[in-house]
């Protein structure tokens, strides 16, 4: 728990360890995020226990998160941890080491959970692939949306590229992407990045809201129907369809 908490992660479970409950826990920084918060997710997933079908991502103080931590590309770094990239480190390695850090991004599309990320105050950057990694997003009526990295002379390298052009579609993602602009929470809602909207002082009620239909359908099915849904885009429909007889016989067969 203390490296954890070196991390900036806090981590509750609730619903009798059905729910994990990840807070990125800097509000000094506005919760940006550094390599250690990123290694510290991937960390968390492989930890899990086993019952946990829900996971929530939150950030505590005024924002859900600033984004990067902009002194990651400094030589000294963010204190405690060096440099993001360090000294001498080649091309290769360079994407490997991005890998690593993508990880703790990737696993939130799992099918074992479903992924909320619960967002208020400001999503810039790495917290809005971040948000974008999760299945579901609520927002606060505050909330904004940026990716920044453009405008810092970067490419979005932490998987979010893909649902973005999924759900927005490949001109508005280059519009938002190339432009850096700001996104309210009311148009984030009309883009379909976020699926519910709120009044600001209402985030936790609608997050319990949600994870307690979730917890309504049976453990199994809800992580099937996920899988499947998650193939459904790069599927034509003969692939669709065959992958639906296919689950739905394994679920079938597990039910005799």
């Amino acid at each position: 728990m203390a490296d954890l908490e070196k991390a900036g992660l806090l981590l509750d479970l609730g619903h009798e360890d059905t729910v994990a409950t990840i807070t990125l826990n800097r509000p000094e920084r506005r919760n940006a995020q550094s390599p250690a918060m990123w290694k510290g997710l991937t960390d968390l997933s492989e930890e899990l226990p086993e019952s946990v079908r829900v996971v929530v991502l939150k950030g505590a103080g005024p924002s859900f998160s600033a984004g990067l931590d902009l002194r990651a590309f400094t030589p000294e770094g963010v204190p405690g941890e060096g440099p993001a990239v360090p000294p001498g480190t080649g091309p290769e390695e360079l994407v490997e080491l991005i890998g690593e850090y993508q990880r703790g991004f990737r696993w939130l599309r799992d099918p074992r959970f479903t992924t909320i990320a619960a967002v208020h105050g400001h999503a810039i950057g790495a917290a809005f692939q971040l948000a974008l990694s999760c299945d579901l997003r609520i927002a606060t009526e505050d909330a904004r949306f940026c990716m920044k990295e453009p405008a810092l002379g970067l490419v979005p390298d932490l998987t979010g590229t893909k649902p973005l052009v999924d759900i927005v579609g490949l001109p508005r993602a280059l519009e938002l992407c190339l432009t850096a602009r700001v996104i309210p929470a009311a148009e984030a809602y009309e883009l379909r990045l976020v699926e519910k909207v709120v009044a600001t002082g209402g985030l936790d009620a609608a997050v319990e809201e949600l994870v307690t239909a979730l917890l309504q359908v049976e453990a199994g099915a809800a992580r099937a129907t996920k899988e499947l849904l998650r193939q459904a885009p790069g599927n034509t429909l003969d692939e669709q369809c065959l992958a639906e007889r296919r689950a739905q016989v394994g679920r079938l067969l597990r039910a005799r």
